[in-house]
């Protein structure tokens, strides 16, 4: 036989030039042939070839014995080297897979390589992840490699239940060829639905440990029948060790960076906190500097609404604004309001922050801030330190006007008191105390006396005194009612608009008489009268919650004044008519003269015009259209009737005819 042996599968060819080789050499070639066949790892089929060779060559029975003998050892050999090297490409991957995981740190990456290892290893059509639920008390699927089913891939199996329910309970592996007809493991028709779709026959499953204690289970699946063998169990055994490991590590590992995440979220929430309470104290610190150097409420706004970079408005108690900061800030909600007095906190109402400023269970006002709806809780901490200042400098502002209002209050009461009105150096003294004031009483003064119904009195002259303020004036009370002193040349006006005004701030009806004006202020006690009896007409007429003075009553007033204006009451009533008779030269007046001599009947008053009845007519029209429709109403044609009186009575008498 030739040294140089022929490729792996091929029969080796006698040697033409020796002849046959005798039968001892027939047997030591066959040897030869296979221990090169084990040497080059041929396939186990080509085993055979050696002798079949030595049968062709009549190798003897003893020969063909021993060469059959070798060839049965050469296979269990090969056999044997197979074995170790698998295992030694196993142990490879092992060490391989063990290496990669432990360069994982994201836990559901370190999933998908499990699985996705455990696949290639044992060449599986499929291979899956499940994890044990504690607080279910079951076992769901978490990943999958090479999985269809979306049915399969959101199983749930319960402890026991399944060939992977068995293994997280028992801590076991388990293996079965044909899983639909495996009769073992507790079906479902749930877990069954989801395996039948996904189409798995063979399945091995084995636990995922970590110590003692289960934590999952590791699967590769066939979607034919399979018998795995023991090494290939102990193969993904080994598997579902390291990756428990890997699992245990990466979830110790977020729990340390959760862990962290939160101690430096507490740590930046400790220095916003302290950053929050110095930027308070600070704050503090400067809003009680202005109220203690004698800043106003606009001074402490415009502070505020710096350091919260927003619109403020800051009211009082009774909803006067007190300070606007921003045009655009609305002014406090009073269900805003009365929620933060009730909460002691401040509250959001429709984007603007609202905040009572509060003197114990007294309420002074409130402030508002727009601008900001996504107040922190620092900041929103900020704006109520900042009604606590707020409402210090409110408590100052009324006591400081509480004390000057009771001088402005015994100013009044001496400016109405007659007993000195003649005495100088009393009169220097007023002038005096009523400049300190910034009252200027050589200006024409108005006075009006205040009432309102259920006696509200105490309210009443707060807000007159808020008003008189304004104004430039005195309030207070005085002989049971309150009295208010403004410079103004026209009583009247003022009088209607201060009942109006005061009424809707009190919730009552507020009734004004007023008087003047007065110029100096000897005047006043008796101008004080004046405005008294226009307050007890007003009443008397049923005019409560009205405002006039002694002219707007008509012919009353003109009966309870001092100083009865008579030329000014005839023009206030006919005055559109005397107006029209000097530019036409008509004598609308004398029309009216006779019409109410003669019982307001037009057909006797052309008698005594000599005029046609339709020329009474005429001028009768014209002159309501001048007075207008409500000319002849009662109390319309007393009043007309009495200016005409006294228009009579002023006018020159026309000389008689020669």
């Amino acid at each position: 036989m030739s040294s140089a042996h022929s490729r792996p599968g091929t029969r080796p060819a006698p040697d033409e030039a020796t002849g046959p080789a005798p039968a001892g050499g027939t047997a030591a070639a066959a040897l030869r042939d296979l221990l090169g066949l084990l040497r080059r790892h041929a396939p186990a089929e080509h085993f055979a070839h050696p002798a079949a060779a030595a049968r062709a060559a009549g190798a003897g029975r003893a020969d063909l014995a021993l060469v059959e003998e070798a060839t049965e050892a050469a296979l269990a050999v090969r056999r044997t080297l197979d074995q170790h090297r698998r295992r030694e490409a196993e142990l490879s991957a092992l060490f391989d897979t063990a290496s990669d995981l432990a360069a994982l740190t994201d836990l559901d990456a370190v999933l998908r390589a499990i699985v996705r290892r455990a696949r290639l290893l044992l060449r599986t059509d499929v291979a899956y992840l499940t994890l044990n639920d504690p607080a279910a008390g079951d076992t769901f699927m978490r990943v999958t490699d090479g999985c269809a089913s979306a049915a399969f891939q959101q199983l749930r199996l319960g402890m026991g239940e399944g060939l992977g329910g068995l293994v997280a309970q028992t801590a076991r592996p388990y293996a079965s060829a044909d899983y639909r007809a495996d009769t073992r493991f507790q079906h479902t028709a749930a877990i069954d639905a989801g395996v039948g779709e996904e189409g798995l026959r063979g399945i091995l499953g084995v636990p995922l440990r970590v110590g003692s204690r289960v934590i999952g289970v590791l699967y590769a699946a066939d979607r034919s029948t399979r018998d795995f063998a023991p090494d290939q169990i102990a193969l993904l055994a080994s598997l579902a060790d390291h990756a428990a490991v890997a699992i245990d590590g990466a979830r110790l590992l977020e729990e340390t960076r959760a862990a962290l995440v939160e101690l430096n979220a507490a740590t930046a929430t400790a220095r916003a906190q302290s950053e929050a309470l110095r930027r308070a104290a600070e704050t503090h610190d400067r809003l009680t500097d202005i109220v203690l150097r004698g800043g106003d409420v606009a001074d402490v706004a415009a502070e505020i609404a710096a350091l919260l970079d927003g619109g403020l408005v800051v009211q009082d108690a009774d909803g006067t604004e007190l300070a606007r900061v921003g045009a655009a800030a609305p002014a406090p909600p009073a269900d805003g309001v009365a929620a933060s007095r009730a909460g002691g906190r401040a509250v959001a109402v429709d984007g603007v922050w609202v905040s009572a400023v509060l003197a114990g269970p007294e309420l002074l006002g409130s402030v508002a801030l727009s601008g900001r709806p996504d107040l922190t809780d620092s900041d929103r901490r900020l704006f109520e330190r900042a009604s606590l200042d707020t409402a210090l400098l409110l408590l100052l502002r009324r006591s400081v006007a509480e004390a000057e209002d009771r001088v402005r209050g015994e100013l009044l009461d001496d400016l109405l008191t007659a007993a000195h009105a003649g005495d100088p150096r009393h009169a220097g003294s007023l002038t005096l105390r009523a400049r300190r004031l910034g009252v200027d009483l050589a200006a024409p003064t108005a006075v009006l006396v205040l009432d309102a119904e259920g006696d509200p009195r105490a309210r009443l002259a707060a807000q007159a005194m808020r008003h008189a303020r304004a104004l430039r004036g005195l309030a207070g009370p005085h002989s049971g009612h309150v009295v208010l002193l403004a410079p103004a040349a026209d009583p009247g006006p003022l009088a209607a608009r201060l009942a109006a005004d005061l009424g809707a701030a009190l919730g009552a009806p507020v009734t004004v008489g007023a008087a003047g004006p007065a110029t100096g202020h000897d005047r006043l006690p008796a101008v004080h009268a004046e405005a008294l009896r226009c307050l007890r007409a007003l009443t008397a007429l049923g005019r409560t919650g009205e405002g006039a003075s002694l002219p707007d009553l008509g012919f009353v007033g003109v009966l309870l004044g001092d100083r009865a204006d008579l030329t000014g009451y005839v023009r206030r009533v006919l005055g559109p008519v005397l107006d029209y008779d000097a530019r036409r030269g008509t004598d609308l007046v004398r029309t009216l003269e006779a019409y109410f001599d003669q019982g307001a009947s037009p057909a006797r008053a052309k008698d005594v015009l000599h005029v046609h009845v339709n020329t009474v007519v005429q001028r009768l029209d014209r002159a309501a259209r001048l007075l207008g429709a409500d000319w002849n109403s009662p109390a319309r044609a007393l009043e007309l009737q009495l200016a005409l009186r006294l228009n009579r009575l002023s006018r020159p008498p026309r000389p008689r005819p020669a």
